[in-house]
């Protein structure tokens, strides 16, 4: 197990909270021994605040960019510097200089603005190590979801979803959940239709799909229950009798998740070839500037960061 790690945290979208729940997550943690925290972003997103960095080091690797702070502003500048500081982290992991990256909340519509075209953190990782798959795996409090579909409007998931795609989230999900330092993976496989489709009454993706689905990826060690109705699913995971619930759409596992664990949850990208957790929350331009958010979810993601960049990687 390695002893002594750097952990990477980029800034996100300084116009968001993501500067402030940095600077305070670290002044919680305190110095933390074998890890040095390196933050990613401008000085003029952290200028503002009253939180300083204390122990961390800050990296700014786009000096010519100097993006304005403008709280609760979505900004074409904000957008493309916050895309820099994730592509630079990257580098950092995979030249050895970082071991693990914690993402702060990015802005889809900065984004967009800037001419950067992906719907979000996990596919731009992606695409920026090259990873053949990703996943997320999101938890807070007593509850783990991965998601078969991510960022896409709810009319085009029935289309979307396939039997071969479904086995690998599967697979994938269970090896997150060893790489967490889970002894059991017990893998609860949600419906996408009402009751579970009705055997067929209310939609035939159970049947089609789900099922073949669960059939083919059934190995020695792994225990898989479903199709489940999304209805009870998760009151049976919080009794305990799942590991991890697998959900067919993105607001069918996050719903539950954030009615519990809002403040708490992380989300963990797999299939990836270095360690990256962020919070699971967003840019709250509402709350931006006023030195009010509760930085619970980044302290959760940076803790999981650090055990994460001990343990093997399964896709390195």
């Amino acid at each position: 197990m390695k002893k002594s790690v750097r952990i990477g945290l980029t800034l996100g979208d300084l116009n968001g909270i993501g500067p402030e729940v940095a600077l305070k997550a670290l002044r919680q943690l305190g110095a933390v021994r074998g890890v040095q925290f390196v933050l990613i972003g401008s000085p003029n997103a952290v200028a503002p605040l009253r939180t300083r960095p204390g122990h961390a080091l800050l990296w700014d690797p786009t000096p010519h960019l100097k993006p304005r702070w403008t709280p609760g502003r979505i900004t074409a500048a904000a957008g493309r510097a916050a895309a820099a500081w994730i592509y630079f982290g990257v580098r950092g992991c995979q030249t050895g200089m970082l071991d693990a990256l914690v993402t702060a909340p990015i802005c889809k519509a900065g984004w967009e603005r800037a001419g950067i075209h992906f719907p979000g953190h996990t596919e731009f990782l992606a695409h920026l190590t090259g990873a053949r798959r990703v996943e997320m795996l999101l938890f807070g409090g007593p509850l783990r979801v991965v998601l078969a579909t991510r960022h896409l409007p709810l009319a085009q998931v029935p289309a979307v979803l396939r039997k071969t795609n479904l086995v690998a989230t599967i697979a994938m999900a269970a090896a997150g959940l060893r790489w967490m330092g889970l002894r059991r993976q017990r893998l609860a496989v949600c419906g996408l239709n009402p009751h579970a489709g009705d055997g067929g009454l209310l939609g035939d993706e159970e049947e089609q799909i789900i099922v073949p689905a669960i059939r083919a990826a059934r190995r020695p060690g792994l225990a898989l229950a479903g199709p489940v109705p999304a209805d009870t699913v998760f009151h049976q995971a919080l009794q305990g009798h799942y590991d991890a619930v697998i959900a067919m759409y993105h607001d069918q596992g996050l719903g539950p998740l954030k009615m519990l664990a809002f403040d708490s949850g992380v989300n963990l990208t797999l299939g990836l070839p270095l360690v990256r957790t962020s919070p699971d929350h967003g840019t709250a331009f509402d709350l931006a500037g006023q030195d009010r958010a509760n930085p619970a979810s980044m302290v959760a993601a940076l803790e999981w960061a650090i055990r994460l960049a001990r343990r093997p990687n399964p896709w390195r």
